[in-house]
């Protein structure tokens, strides 16, 4: 009787086993079409989906079956294999950052190869623009529930103070100091938590199914994700803006859609399935998310150019003495 091994969600081979417990196993759901198997007299270890025929499985493969995956080459024979018994093939590994869990939330099949730097799927200029439409929202609440009663505050204790010119200067000087903390120091500490947390991304790229990872697909820390955001906000504000606008024509044209503050701390913007054990998973153009955030933007912007227009034209009609 044909014994066969399996890999499980650990790379562990187990077995061995007849074709039939791999099939009740299968059934049971405790292996998948991905998952690799081997039986003597096969080159490779291959996803147990293309061995279906063989193992007599009469239920359809499950839609995580890549048969893409290139075959792995035949190992030289283990020495001290006993004589006209063939050795048994290493699991193939996958990369070590997908093995520590790749992107949180998601299971990796077992099969999947490792990702070439021609399998990564960068971010475009459009879901980039996306998440950051959203975090620019979520960041500016944030911000807002901490200026308002701060402003609340300050504004009650000047009036309280008494009147002299130092001590409303004091408190001036105080308010705007803590108003700018606020609004770069919110942004800033979010995206460094955000992108260095186990999701690599913030909330706005986890909705557009995108991540940062550094330029070999290693996890980005906290230092280099704070360096990054800074890096953007000196571009932003030394350059009056310029600077982003240069940056979304870099990610728009540059390989692999690097902006300029990716380039100075070597990182890459990419679909949340990159560097992980399911390239496969990966998505090229543009994702629903980013569709509706798109269409609503343009909405917005459409509308506040008419209320801009017709007010200029209700300015314009006014008689003024």
């Amino acid at each position: 009787m044909t014994q066969w091994y399996y890999a499980d969600r650990q790379r562990r081979q187990l077995g061995p086993l007849p074709a039939t417990e791999i099939a009740r196993l299968f059934r049971g759901g405790e292996v998948d079409a991905a998952t690799l198997v081997w039986r003597d007299g096969m080159a490779a270890w291959q996803p147990l989906g293309t061995m279906r025929a063989e193992l007599g499985l009469d239920e359809a493969p499950p839609p995580t079956l890549d048969f893409r995956a290139a075959p792995e080459p035949v190992p030289a024979a283990a020495a001290g294999s006993p004589a006209g018994v063939e050795a048994i093939p290493p699991v193939p590994q996958v990369p070590a950052h997908a093995a520590s869990g790749g992107h949180a939330g998601y299971t990796y099949a077992a099969a999947a190869a490792t990702v070439d730097a021609d399998d990564v799927v960068h971010a475009g200029l459009w879901r980039r623009f996306a998440a950051s439409v959203l975090d620019g929202f979520i960041t500016g609440i944030i911000s807002y529930a901490l200026l308002i009663p701060l402003m609340l505050v300050f504004g009650l204790s000047m009036s309280n103070l008494a009147s002299g010119g130092f001590a409303e200067t004091g408190m001036s000087v105080g308010f705007l100091t803590l108003n700018y903390a606020i609004s770069f120091g919110v942004p800033a500490l979010y995206f460094a938590w955000m992108h260095s947390s186990s999701s690599q991304a913030s909330l706005g790229k986890m909705a557009v199914g995108v991540k940062v990872v550094r330029g070999n697909g290693d996890p980005v820390g906290f230092g280099r994700a704070l360096l990054r955001y800074v890096a953007y906000l000196v571009f932003a504000i030394f350059t009056c803006g310029v600077g982003v606008l240069v940056s979304g024509l870099m990610v728009a044209f540059t390989q692999r859609k690097q902006a300029l503050h990716d380039m100075l701390c070597d990182t890459l913007v990419v679909d949340r399935y990159a560097f992980t054990a399911q390239p496969q998973m990966q998505k090229r153009g543009l994702d629903t998310v980013t569709v509706v955030v798109l269409v609503i933007f343009g909405l917005l912007m459409v509308l506040g150019i008419i209320a801009m227009v017709a007010f200029i034209g209700m300015l314009s009609s006014m008689r003024w003495h």
